[in-house]
């Protein structure tokens, strides 16, 4: 839903019976204010929702963004003043920042095996990824019209995705790792049941649940020698035990220094872009996150640098300009693979579990705000400069490729509560494949969190642990 939402309104900017609808504007800013105010506003919902919605949960969030998105959809598809319009793009975007900050938590945190979380993710992307081809071809079929439909139509559509999600979530519980953190023991203990088809007192549940129990425990410890200097050193001096810091930073990092500002609004492109995300379920969980975000950023940065050199000499020259245009659609394969759905299963993995939401909405703001600087700097920068622009947009994917190599390590292959381990101990063990959490490790855990007697006096009593 969310690319849908953000494309829609693309194909019918220009059309008469839409610029009908809202008097016809004139002023040079009014055009891209009624497009980037949908992006500024997810971009700003997701940094605001990261003060409630740990309070809210996953579902919660969700439930939310998807009602606004209800909302919206009918504020904009009911316009008849470009006011109208702004507040039906402003509900609307805040329903995205909403939602794109809370699914991937979702998803990740649902995950009885460790390899769901992969495909999971994956097969979101493609979805997500899949709207903006949709509402290409869907504003393409009504714009033969003249009608005031041709573009109320589409545009309402929106609700159809929203009514699907919102009631398909409305029957579904939260995350079992959100209920223990909120100190809601017996609907963690039920969902954590119901998503292994098993009893609470099975031996898979219950180690599952000890970990949960323990890495709540370890963060509540960490937390006390948290501070906000530490996030302006960015984790320099992050002391404590679980690296915090350092982990939400490596979130806003990836998602601010995202290798690439290409927007191109072509429905091949974007069909072609979609297609990238289809490969990524199938070998995520096998190449793992650190490698498919490594080699997929030097593929781009290599693949951006020879379109670059290509732009600076084509005018004038078609097969030159056709080359370039064969790179841009395998540039845009490459990007949906490896930097669209992994990015966002990587920061929903990365974040400690009450900072989860936090680590989201970073990830959601990067990639609103980014979009939103697109728009305008875009635009304007090929306007002045011309293909020097493009050096701009290598130099992120320069970033992109140190970042990770320095920075990233890999999840893949572990649970929620082994990748806190990765930053508990020297160095990256979680880079080791028989990598797992030991019952010393457990009892170590507990020691440090004091609560080891807590649990003990539980075994001794008969009760869960």
């Amino acid at each position: 839903m969310p690319e849908y939402d953000a494309g829609v309104l693309g194909g019918v900017l220009l059309h008469k019976p839409f610029l009908d609808a809202i008097g016809n504007p004139t002023a040079t800013y009014t055009i891209p204010m009624i497009v980037a105010s949908y992006d500024l506003a997810a971009a700003v919902t997701a940094v605001g929702i990261a003060f409630f919605s740990f309070r809210m949960g996953r579902r919660g969030t969700v439930l939310l963004g998807n009602l606004m998105a209800i909302i919206g959809s009918v504020l904009q598809a009911s316009a008849y003043s470009v006011a109208q319009l702004i507040v039906g793009r402003l509900c609307t975007g805040f329903a995205i920042g909403c939602i794109s900050s809370a699914v991937p938590t979702y998803l990740s945190e649902t995950g009885v095996e460790v390899g769901d979380r992969g495909p999971a993710n994956a097969f979101n992307a493609i979805l997500l990824i899949s709207g903006v081809p949709l509402a290409y071809w869907i504003d393409y079929g009504f714009i033969m019209s003249d009608s005031q439909a041709s573009w109320r139509v589409p545009i309402i559509f929106q609700c159809i995705f929203a009514i699907i999600s919102g009631g398909t979530m409305y029957f579904l519980p939260d995350t079992p790792r959100w209920y223990y953190a909120r100190n809601r023991w017996e609907e963690g203990d039920a969902t954590l049941a119901q998503l292994n088809d098993a009893e609470i007192t099975s031996e898979k549940v219950q180690r599952t649940r000890r970990e949960i129990l323990i890495s709540i425990e370890a963060e509540l410890e960490a937390n006390a020698s948290l501070s906000w200097k530490q996030f302006l050193t960015m984790g320099v001096v992050d002391k404590t035990r679980l690296k915090i810091v350092r982990r939400l930073c490596s979130v806003i990092l990836s998602t601010v220094a995202r290798p690439s500002l290409v927007s191109l609004l072509s429905g091949v492109l974007n069909i072609f872009y979609a297609l990238g995300c289809v490969p990524l379920y199938f070998t995520v969980e096998r190449v793992g996150r650190r490698s498919v975000l490594l080699y997929g950023a030097i593929a781009m940065t290599i693949l951006i640098s020879v379109f670059t050199a290509l732009a600076a000499t084509g005018p004038g020259h078609p097969a030159i300009q056709w080359t370039a245009i064969g790179i841009l659609f395998i540039f845009l394969f490459v990007f949906g693979y490896a930097w669209q759905g992994c990015v966002w299963l990587y920061c929903s993995e990365i974040a400690p579990l009450e900072y989860r939401h936090i680590g989201a909405a970073a990830t959601a703001s990067g990639e609103w705000l980014m979009t939103f600087i697109t728009v305008f700097a875009g635009p304007i920068g090929f306007a002045n400069i011309g293909w020097y622009f493009w050096l701009w947009v290598i130099s992120g994917n320069v970033v992109a490729v140190v970042f990770v190599y320095f920075l990233c390590p890999e999840t893949g292959g572990k649970s929620l509560e082994q990748v806190d381990y990765l930053f508990v101990r020297k160095g990256f063990p979680g880079l080791r494949k028989d990598f797992d959490v030991t019952d010393e490790d457990i009892e170590d855990a507990l020691h440090v969190s004091g609560k080891l007697d807590v649990v003990k006096r539980d075994v001794a009593a008969g009760k869960p642990s």
